[in-house]
């Protein structure tokens, strides 16, 4: 299943892509409003779905809905940092010895379509084509052979990043989480669909021009020894996002750098995944709050 959250006259809720339409399950009682609710509501939320879609009743055309992440406000949303060989060798790293964990700000995250945001502190906007993977069950010292059960399925994530900001501190969450850095989408593929996480192509666009251009059998860490090791430290939760890093082709390491500028647009394709798309905009001028 392709699981979507989205608007449509003016309500939020989940549904489930099938062709060009969406399953829309605002009526039916077995299935929550929400990504998270419906994860931890586990295989009752997915057969009920499941029973939806065999149905086709109330259809709506996918190009007349607003798509969102499809977890707009994960309870975690963790990404691991020099997973792939190519791109510790462009960054003159060394090889890490453990997975190398980062969090990223659940206020960062936006939908497919959605603009990312050129900070008025910085021209070093930069971003990062990624396989996420999404937990579909409360765990924690998960061995990394039961790994996949307590999987919910994978998404594509960009993670765009601010350069100078991140170097300011080892930890990098702040130039990782600037409003508008963490586009997640266009939908969960549920794990069924995806016959091996570790085979896909991945590619990523500025414009018409392909950047980076790899598959995910190349990452150092994979996602179930991922889950392995986190699980060690922390619970794990329904609608956590890990992502699992990206390979070489990012802007800094360009010469001249290819950092991201206004007007540009962003896409990252994922093997049975689909595209994640993002216009590329300068912070609006009057965003200031309090």
């Amino acid at each position: 299943m392709k699981l979507v959250t989205f608007t449509y006259q003016e309500t939020t809720r989940i549904g489930a892509v099938t062709g060009d339409d969406i399953v829309d399950s605002l009526d039916d009682q077995a299935i929550p409003l929400t990504m998270l609710e419906f994860l931890a509501a586990g295989d009752v939320a997915l057969d009920a779905m499941r029973e939806l879609i065999e149905r086709r009743k109330h259809l709506i055309r996918l190009s007349s809905v607003k798509l969102h992440a499809p977890i707009p406000r994960p309870g975690k949303y963790l990404a691991i940092g020099l997973n792939y060989a190519d791109h510790v060798e462009e960054t003159g790293r060394e090889k890490p010895e453990y997975p190398t964990f980062f969090t990223k700000q659940g206020s960062c995250i936006i939908g497919t379509g959605d603009a990312i945001q050129r900070p008025k502190l910085s021209d070093k906007l930069d971003y990062e084509g990624e396989l996420a993977f999404i937990i579909g069950k409360r765990c924690r010292h998960v061995p990394v052979e039961s790994a996949p059960e307590v999987i919910a399925g994978y998404t594509i994530a960009n993670d765009v990043t601010v350069r100078d900001w991140q170097a300011r501190t080892p930890t990098w969450t702040l130039g990782k989480s600037f409003d508008t850095t963490g586009p997640l989408g266009p939908w969960l593929v549920t794990r069924d669909e995806i016959e091996d996480p570790h085979n896909l192509s991945l590619k990523t666009w500025v414009d018409d021009e392909l950047r980076q251009n790899a598959n995910t059998r190349d990452m150092l860490f994979n996602c179930f020894e991922m889950v392995a090791y986190l699980s060690q430290a922390m619970t794990l939760e329904p609608g956590d996002v890990i992502s699992t890093g990206t390979p070489s082709g990012v802007g800094v390491k360009m010469k001249p750098r290819g950092y991201l500028l206004p007007g540009q647009t962003v896409r990252v394709e994922i093997e049975g995944l689909g595209v994640l798309s993002n216009p590329v905009a300068e912070e609006p001028e009057n965003l200031a709050y309090y």
